[in-house]
């Protein structure tokens, strides 16, 4: 029963991405696309005693029908030291934030507070695999002005392609809505998001809805080199876990025309965020 509420919800999500969508494509002269492919690594114990390495290695196809609507396909393999923890809440480098950290949950601790079957003597094996498949749509509200920020909202959904009885996710849908704002002050920019996560109610471990957001500022050094500084987090993901809350230094450099890099260095802040984490993609437009 469970799954066909989580299809009705994304069917309900598609067909209002489809509505918001179709209008502006109808109008654009000529799309433009970018392909990108990243590789982010992070590390921590979560507040389980039992240090977890994670990979997230996401493929993100985008399509710009107009210069304020981007709809994008995220497909990510992801990778786990260990099952102490619940790989899933990931937004990739095609956005601002990044991967989003693992939740964490002390040998996996289910919904009604029983042991799933990451057991005792199976906690340290590693697993991969595919992991869930994101679907996302924003679009510029409203332009940036002298003293008004650019406003995109935004909205996504998580496809429960990972494996939930490896620990690479949990086999639920996810929604979730976001508002960016950007401005910029000469060579000077601050850029923030705060957004709101429904989730799936799962088998696997006791989620919860949740607030995210980040907040950052940077500086154009030159025409193709632009660093920044940012903190991101969540208010609670799982029931009885922590808040997550990490800093990042971030990077982008444009090194030829329709080719770039992002990169960044995270450390974190909050025991339910990784003690430290690294990321890098490459992006081509055309």
């Amino acid at each position: 029963m469970q799954q066909f509420i989580g299809l009705g919800r994304f069917s309900f999500l598609l067909a209002i991405m489809t509505l918001f969508i179709l209008p502006a494509w109808a109008c654009a002269d000529e799309p433009a696309y970018s392909v990108g492919l990243g590789f982010e690594f992070a590390s921590g114990k979560y507040g389980t005693g039992i240090r977890t390495d994670s990979i997230y290695m996401p493929f993100t196809a985008t399509v710009y029908p107009t210069e304020r609507l981007d709809f994008s396909l995220e497909i990510p393999f992801v990778y786990q030291s260990s099952s102490a923890v619940v790989a899933g809440q990931y937004m990739g480098m095609q956005g601002q934030s990044g991967m989003q950290s693992v939740v964490a949950a002390m040998n996996g601790m289910g919904a009604s507070g029983s042991m799933t079957s990451a057991s005792a003597g199976s906690v340290n094996n590693s697993h991969s695999g595919l992991g869930d498949i994101k679907l996302k749509a924003g679009y510029v509200l409203y332009t940036e002005e002298k003293y008004v920020p650019a406003i995109r909202p935004n909205v996504y959904v998580k496809i429960p392609t990972a494996d939930k009885n490896k620990f690479l996710g949990t086999g639920e849908f996810d929604e979730g809505f976001a508002v960016e704002l950007t401005k910029w002050f000469g060579s000077w920019f601050a850029d923030g998001e705060a957004g709101y996560v429904i989730q799936g109610k799962s088998s696997v471990i006791a989620v919860k809805n949740y607030l995210n957001y980040y907040a950052g500022a940077g500086y154009q050094l030159t025409e193709r080199l632009r660093p920044m500084v940012l903190l991101k987090g969540t208010t609670p993901t799982v029931n009885g876990a922590a808040s997550q809350l990490e800093a990042r230094l971030r990077v982008k450099y444009q090194f030829a025309k329709h080719t770039g890099i992002d990169g960044y260095l995270a450390k974190g802040i909050t025991t339910a965020s990784p003690d430290y984490g690294m990321g890098l993609a490459v992006f081509y437009e055309f």
